[in-house]
């Protein structure tokens, strides 16, 4: 059986070095692509193009953000290692936002030291840092796909709870479909027959014919078993199948509606009705696998 991915995560990895703590976080959530934005300072820049390609290698599709930071140890944590001139550049452009705009707030000490870049990362070589930070995204992505396995298991189960309970009511209701028809075709003798008593009932004959085409919902009932196999065998093989299983919802609905749409009786209709709670359950469910 094929592993389901939900799109919704989280992860976390730390190293610990000479000079300091590397912290590094992974989330996600579900999204249409997969999309990745970065959260950490500015010596991290010249490896963000690697850190991208080893996320999209594991992640096909999701929001995905990515936090990464150094905290320098104590010993290494030094007045000078504040970026001055990033600081000094900040005030600039802090007062002349006041000029444009009077009643805006300054910037605090608070806010400056919390500029993404404002401290330098010193005592340790770039390629130390950077070699480092891939290393704990490995440790990092591979926790973060086990948690979204474990909850694509969940959903896998609530899927096909929800398509079983669809094969049960399709089940139960197929054997009373005839019946009903034939009442209804019944009734409607009747009410021709006394509306055009000039019809003989050959005419009839042919025109409820005609209209048990109409009604006739075998074909609906077909497909919707086969598009409930169709979900199953997505589910079996895994994969990044979100969309499939999206679209297989649109299929299941609309012979839900054309259901509906030829009901003959109270118990077509609400068989109907039940299919579409379903697949809206399913639906929802679908919008976070991969």
């Amino acid at each position: 059986m094929g592993t389901i991915y939900s799109m919704t995560g989280f992860a976390a990895a730390n190293q610990e070095l000479p000079q300091g703590a590397l912290t590094l976080d992974l989330r996600s959530v579900n999204h249409r692509y997969l999309d990745i934005t970065f959260r950490m300072d500015d010596a991290f820049r010249p490896i963000e193009t690697a850190m991208r390609e080893a996320i999209a290698k594991r992640i096909n599709r999701g929001k995905v953000e990515c936090r990464l930071s150094f905290t320098p140890s104590a010993e290494n944590r030094k007045p000078q290692a504040i970026n001055l001139d990033l600081a000094g550049q900040l005030l600039e452009m802090g007062l002349a936002i006041q000029q444009l705009s009077p009643q805006s707030a300054p910037l605090s000490v608070a806010d400056i030291l919390r500029w993404p870049g404002m401290f330098k990362v010193e005592d340790i070589s770039q390629t130390t840092l950077h070699e480092a930070s891939l290393a704990i995204l490995q440790h990092a992505l591979t926790d973060f796909e086990a948690t979204r396995a474990r909850e694509g298991d969940k959903l896998r189960a609530m899927i096909l709870e929800r398509a079983a309970q669809m094969r049960e009511k399709v089940a139960e209701a197929a054997p009373h479909l005839p019946r009903l028809i034939a009442a209804y075709q019944e009734k409607l003798t009747h009410r021709l027959r006394e509306a055009a008593a000039s019809l003989d009932d050959d005419r009839i004959r042919q025109e409820i014919a005609l209209f048990s085409q109409k009604i006739d919902i075998d074909e609906e009932i077909s497909r919707l078993q086969a598009h409930l196999q169709e979900v199953s065998r997505i589910l079996d093989k895994g994969d990044p199948s979100g969309k499939r299983l999206d679209f297989m919802m649109q299929e299941l609905n609309r012979e839900a509606n054309t259901l509906g749409s030829k009901s003959v009786s109270t118990e077509t209709s609400q068989l109907s009705m039940d299919l579409k709670v379903l697949i809206e359950q399913m639906r929802e469910q679908i919008q976070n696998i991969e």
